[in-house]
């Protein structure tokens, strides 16, 4: 049985669409699953061992380009028995409808009535979470999603992850404090600066070392967090955002032993490397995309203006991060630390 799945768009949703990989695989264990995503999301389908081989979409996000998909699909004709499908838009649905799949699955989206043939109604509140919503996908329609849920879990390469250490001149004679402190939503999701230099600090005077992960759009916010710490301390911190592939970024992750990270899909890729993890929420809720691993602490204030899952704060205060002093992060790194997790 050959599965052709339509991935999503964003990094954490690419994440923890494994969960749905791994249910097919439990179904169906000799079915090959191809996933037709963007091609910055190769690094982490590679890292997949459900998956067989991730097949680059060169379309960007929202374009329609009508003959390009039709031209994708011919390409993928008579291959397939089944597409998913898990972006909810009509123009996820066109290669596959195209591509001529015999059975084609998803939620019942914008005008996808008769490009699917396998159109399934979601019930929000008996699938709250988002894994739920992509793992029913695997199953008939009023299943029962069987428990305990799987947990997105990517395997690194040791070579490749040497030669990642290696290429930034990266040791680890002491222990890794990894920072991820973007995010590609908005200011809403970022926690301020000077709490995350607070916690380096913190972390650097124990003997600590400090890696800053992001892309380019939050290399500068890395830099800002090294300038806070004072000579002597700036030295132990290294700003990696905007300078590694995602590829050397989950590498290098892999090797941290513990990991503070606003709700991104750094904080996803962290928790599928089973790293011990702090969450900070602000303008979101863990209740619907929560960390997946062993060893999480979420940290929140819960404040009665939040979640408002808005970009930009409506207040203009973001008082639900600003707010959410170091000292509770640091605190939620302490209960992290009783046991050493092993690197995959």
């Amino acid at each position: 049985m050959n599965i052709l799945i339509v991935g999503p768009s964003w990094v954490g949703d690419m994440v923890m669409a494994q969960t749905l990989f791994q249910c097919l695989k439990q179904r169906h264990p000799d079915c090959q699953i191809d996933v037709l995503a963007p091609e910055w999301s190769r690094p982490i389908l590679e890292r997949m061992p459900e998956v067989r081989q991730a097949l680059s979409f060169p379309l960007g996000h929202g374009a329609l380009e009508l003959a390009t998909r039709r031209r994708i699909g011919k390409s993928l004709a008579g291959q397939y028995d089944q597409a998913i499908l898990l972006p909810n838009s009509m123009k996820s649905a066109l290669v596959p409808f195209f591509a001529g799949i015999p059975k084609r699955s998803g939620w019942r989206g914008e005008f996808r009535y008769g490009l699917l043939n396998d159109v399934r109604k979601l019930d929000k509140a008996r699938y709250p979470l988002m894994i739920e919503r992509f793992m029913a996908l695997a199953y008939a329609p009023d299943a029962e999603l069987p428990t305990p849920y799987p947990r997105p879990s990517l395997q690194i390469d040791p070579v490749t992850r040497d030669g990642a250490l290696a290429k930034f001149g990266l040791t680890l004679d002491r222990p890794v404090l990894a920072l991820c402190p973007g995010a590609e939503f908005g200011e809403s999701k970022r926690w301020p600066s000077e709490h995350y230099a607070k916690v380096a600090e913190l972390k650097i005077r124990e003997g600590w070392q400090v890696w800053l992960f992001g892309s380019k759009n939050d290399h500068s916010v890395g830099e800002d967090i090294r300038q806070r710490l004072i000579p002597g301390l700036r030295e132990e911190a290294v700003n990696l955002s905007g300078d590694t592939s995602l590829a050397e970024a989950i590498d290098l992750l892999s090797c941290a032993d513990s990991v503070v990270s606003n709700d991104s899909g750094l904080m996803h890729v962290a928790a599928a490397l089973n790293r011990p993890l702090v969450a900070v929420y602000g303008s979101t809720s863990p209740g619907f995309t929560p960390p997946l691993a062993d060893k999480v602490e979420v940290v929140r204030l819960g404040l009665d203006c939040s979640p408002c899952f808005d970009r930009t704060c409506r207040f203009g205060h973001y008082n639900c991060l600003r707010q959410l002093l170091p000292d509770s992060v640091a605190e939620a790194l302490q209960r992290l630390q009783g046991n050493v997790v092993e690197v995959h």
